[in-house]
């Protein structure tokens, strides 16, 4: 690709939304391009695959709805229910 852009146009033109990645040797650059510009649901910046259960993981677009892990994730799992007196 022919610049900074072009390289998010092209990463962001897919129906998924699971993960992304910039690697680059200017830190801040990327921590801005991965906060502010990729659409997907965990982004990197020099690294990829990373996973701890305190964090929520999920996709956006078609690659899920929701969050799983963390106190997040705890909600896609119960049924909370109202009880009257």
């Amino acid at each position: 690709v022919k610049g900074e852009k072009e390289a998010i146009r092209v990463a962001n033109d897919t129906v998924y939304g699971l993960g992304a990645a910039v690697f680059t040797r200017d830190i801040a650059r990327g921590e801005r391009i991965a906060a502010t510009a990729l659409d997907a649901g965990s982004c990197f910046v020099n690294a990829f695959v990373k996973s701890d259960p305190r964090l929520p993981f999920g996709g956006i677009k078609e690659s899920g709805y929701g969050r799983e892990l963390s106190h997040y994730g705890i909600k896609e799992f119960v049924n909370i229910k109202t009880v009257y007196i």
